[in-house]
């Protein structure tokens, strides 16, 4: 548009330059400038806020609180030793008398520092908030700056960034651990896991969203006839109990929730051999699962409808002492983790001589189930948000956000390593996981994820590229 009304503003000078060698008149060009002249005053307005709020926060004010509570629990630590001496050493005359004048010049001194404390954090907090109001102004007026911007560079550039943050991250969920510590082809007949890919699917149940604890997935050793049967246990009494399981007889059917069968464990909840906690089972026609308020592994046979169990190891956690959590956040009731793979079932719990370190061991899938060998680590399950296994490998994850966990440790009970640096990731449709387990035959993991079912097809290295 500038280079228009020059150029036509030159042609009139020209032309007009030629009529005023002929009749003597003069010549005036006005040159229009239609676009808004741009606000360069607030802009440096806004920058001049910019630096006053940088010089406004500083590294001294926010050091200055937490010097201030080191040194408050500094001389707490020492009046309570004062006073651990002079219970211990009072003779009731002038020690005693001397001692509780040191006591009191000491919490003196601690009532300062509270009260400087105090002051400091009202003041921190007042500055935050004028900060925070600062920062809102000057937010809106770049925003109205942006109508300058006619060309929108700053818009693209954008949506440039986001789209190459979009990128990056897809990039990294593409990328598989390159040596993950699964057993040999020989130990693992389908050769190393190397990544997991999905989710392949994901629906709520029948059950809505009103049970967000639970647990599904196929029978990896089913009875004839019963290979495309899917299980269902939602745990339907305050998130913690359960006392039936469902069965749906192929995937569609369990889609739309038509012709589900219902297997009664018990009357009602909780009683005895009621479900505890969501990490179940199902394994050779049996379902797997913690006994109500015992150190028991529970076994309930689907076809004769009786139940079995065996004692956990003497002081084994149970009753949420040792769930799976991350940060503030716990999956109540979530002690015992049950887990099938290539050679049968096995139970993930803790104890207190463990240091609350997982413990695996292995269920013989026999009626009463009976333990057999048991393998300590060294992985704090109150770090772990769920476990599953493997070729006899037992593999944890952990929350990264919302979108994604990750399987960042394993443990070869044929080999006793342990490895903390895996990197393979699981894209969520929900932030929670409440069960995790792996399915040799089809080789899924399925997950119960804030009452939703998701299933993921797991990659090993010779099916990596097929």
């Amino acid at each position: 548009m500038m280079s228009l009304l020059f150029s036509v503003c030159v042609t009139t000078v020209f032309l007009t330059s030629v009529f005023q060698s002929v009749s003597g008149t003069p010549c005036v060009c006005e040159l229009k400038n239609l676009v808004r002249p741009f606000p360069f005053s607030k802009l440096d307005n806004i920058n001049r806020a910019a630096s006053q709020c940088n010089g406004n926060i500083t590294p001294k004010e926010m050091k200055e609180a937490s010097g201030l509570m080191l040194g408050l629990q500094s001389r707490l630590k020492q009046l309570e030793e004062s006073v651990s001496v002079l219970e211990r050493e009072d003779d009731g005359k002038l020690y005693g008398a001397v001692s509780l004048r040191i006591i009191e010049l000491e919490l003196a001194e601690v009532l300062q520092l509270m009260l400087k404390l105090n002051e400091t954090l009202r003041s921190n907090q007042r500055l935050s908030e004028k900060t925070i109001a600062e920062l809102q102004g000057m937010l809106e007026d770049m925003q109205n700056l942006e109508d300058f911007d006619y060309m929108q560079v700053v818009k693209k550039q954008r949506e440039n960034q986001r789209m190459k943050r979009d990128l990056d991250r897809c990039q990294n969920e593409l990328q598989a651990t390159a040596w993950p510590p699964t057993a040999s082809p020989g130990h693992c007949p389908q050769g190393q896991l190397v990544n997991v890919s999905g989710p392949r699917t994901y629906s709520l149940t029948q059950y809505g969203t009103s049970y967000p604890y639970g647990a599904w997935g196929k029978d990896p050793k089913p009875a004839p006839g019963k290979e495309g049967m899917y299980w269902l246990v939602a745990l339907t009494s305050s998130s913690v109990y359960a006392n039936y399981v469902r069965q749906y007889n192929s995937w569609s059917t369990m889609m739309v929730g038509v012709g589900p069968t219902d297997a009664s464990i018990s009357s009602s909840n909780p009683t005895t051999n009621t479900i505890q906690g969501p990490n179940v089972v199902m394994y050779g026609g049996a379902l797997y699962y913690g006994c109500y308020n015992t150190p028991y592994v529970c076994r309930f046979n689907m076809s004769d409808r009786t139940v079995s169990n065996v004692a956990l190891p003497p002081n084994t956690g149970i009753n949420n002492k040792f769930p799976f959590a991350y940060l503030d956040l716990a999956y109540t009731y979530t002690d015992l983790d049950f887990a099938t793979d290539e050679s049968g079932v096995w139970v993930i719990y803790t104890s207190p001589e463990n240091f609350g370190n997982i413990i695996i061991s292995e269920v013989l899938a026999k009626t009463p189930p009976v333990l057999g060998r048991n393998w300590k680590t060294s992985l704090h399950k109150r770090t772990v948000t769920n476990t599953f296994m493997v070729c006899g490998v037992l593999y944890a994850t952990r929350f990264l956000n919302k979108e994604t966990e990750e399987i960042f440790y394993s443990f070869d009970t044929r080999t006793g390593i342990e490895r903390y640096d895996l990197r393979i990731h699981l894209k969520k449709m929900q932030p929670n996981v409440q069960s995790l387990n792996y399915n040799p035959q089809d080789r899924m993991l399925y997950m119960y994820s804030d009452a939703y079912i998701l299933s993921y097809n797991v990659i090993f290295s010779d099916t990596l590229y097929a």
